[in-house]
């Protein structure tokens, strides 16, 4: 399915951004005493994944609403199960959580970048079947909440996965299988079990019926980052919100990404923005417009927030932003290095990106890599912060 480009109008987006940004780690307001208080909306849902690893990070779990594990694998027999030892111990740790807050969900990612048997597991009717009971067991062995499909991705060959042309059908067909087990299993012990996936935009969407799989799923992250890496010809802002003066017409953005799904016919309220707390580091980069979207010569290395916070104006690092992007990056004269990340000043432009059109909340990848909660206090106040009084509306570019 094509999907059409749509975007918010700049000068409504900057003026709501401009009372929108303050509000980053801001407490609320009272209600005056005397006054009915309205009914208040659902809270907009912060999503985190944690990644395995033989301690735990320190999670303020009053601060999330769900908490992904990552990662449950799929088996060369097609069932979904914990790789090792240390995966089972940090998942007892996050369903531990539950103690500081009890409205926690706490669900297991399958899959991953590069993980393989998915196109298998989906194939047949049997096969369907039989990961769908491994998940419905993983579910009940570990005292979880629900499920994450993160299958990257349906129809596409990733770094040596197996792929077919009928993944798009047969995701279809596994999502719903699951969805039948996990609510079977919801009636024998009175609850809502969760089935969601992680999803990307572009190429990387054309294996996903969307209309079909949305009806069964919960919700849907939307991995809206690394546009820009190791693959790309140019520098960019690799979890950019909107669009940049220097980039080509039709590259990736998040405003784009979210339009494209809602076009699909993603109901909002099921789709969740994805940030990056890490950034992407080019060397050798022209120096035409601090090095945004321009040619480089080597792509270094991922580098998470805890060591990003602390760069600029530091070792020749300069800190700037990308007013039509509403991105950070950092530019150093002396390296010709370039760094696209996100900060809390672009985590509450997508905050209030989110509450203006409606969505569910927002994902972020990766715990670890935040510092003191920088990041997560980010999304949580913008999230959090009082809705605008009217509702900006999406209008073509």
């Amino acid at each position: 399915m094509a999907f059409a480009h749509r975007i918010l109008s700049f000068p409504l987006l900057r003026s709501l951004l401009a009372l929108a940004l303050p509000l980053a780690g801001a407490a609320h307001a009272a209600t005056p005493a005397g006054d009915a208080a309205p009914h208040a909306p659902p809270r907009l849902k912060v999503i985190g994944y944690v990644m395995d690893g033989p301690v735990l990070p320190p999670i303020s779990a009053r601060k999330l609403d769900a908490v992904n594990f990552a990662f449950a694998l799929v088996s060369p027999q097609g069932e979904a199960y914990l790789p090792h030892d240390t995966a089972q111990r940090s998942l007892a740790g996050l369903t531990a959580l539950r103690r500081d807050n009890p409205d926690l969900k706490v669900l297991a990612s399958v899959g991953g970048w590069g993980a393989d048997h998915f196109s298998d597991a989906a194939l047949t009717a049997q096969s369907r079947a039989r990961f769908a009971g491994s998940v419905a067991r993983l579910a009940v062995d570990h005292d979880l909440d629900g499920i994450d499909i993160d299958w990257e991705y349906p129809t596409l060959p990733g770094p040596g996965i197996g792929h077919r042309p009928e993944d798009r059908d047969n995701f279809s067909l596994m999502l719903e299988e699951v969805r039948a087990r996990l609510d079977a299993l919801g009636r024998e012990r009175d609850r809502h079990y969760l089935l969601t996936i992680a999803a990307a935009d572009g190429e990387a969407a054309r294996g996903l019926d969307l209309p079909r799989i949305v009806r069964v799923l919960d919700w849907i992250n939307l991995m809206t980052y690394d546009f820009y890496g190791s693959l790309s010809e140019t520098t960019g802002h690799h979890a950019g919100l909107d669009r940049s003066q220097q980039a080509p017409a039709g590259s990736r953005t998040t405003v784009q990404a979210v339009d494209g799904f809602l076009a699909a016919g993603v109901p909002p309220e099921k789709l969740n923005v994805g940030v990056a707390f890490y950034g992407r580091e080019f060397t050798g980069v022209d120096p035409a417009h601090h090095g945004v979207n321009q040619r480089y010569a080597r792509y270094v290395d991922a580098l998470p927030w805890r060591e990003l916070r602390g760069l600029a104006g530091r070792d020749g690092y300069v800190r700037y932003w990308d007013a039509d992007a509403h991105a950070p990056y950092l530019w150093n004269a002396a390296t010709n290095s370039f760094i696209s990340y996100d900060d809390p000043q672009s985590l509450a432009a997508k905050a209030a990106f989110v509450r203006t059109r409606g969505l569910g909340g927002m994902m972020y990848w990766e715990h670890r890599h935040d510092a003191d909660d920088e990041l997560l206090d980010a999304l949580r106040a913008g999230l959090d912060a009082p809705a605008p009084s009217t509702r900006i509306q999406d209008t073509t570019r």
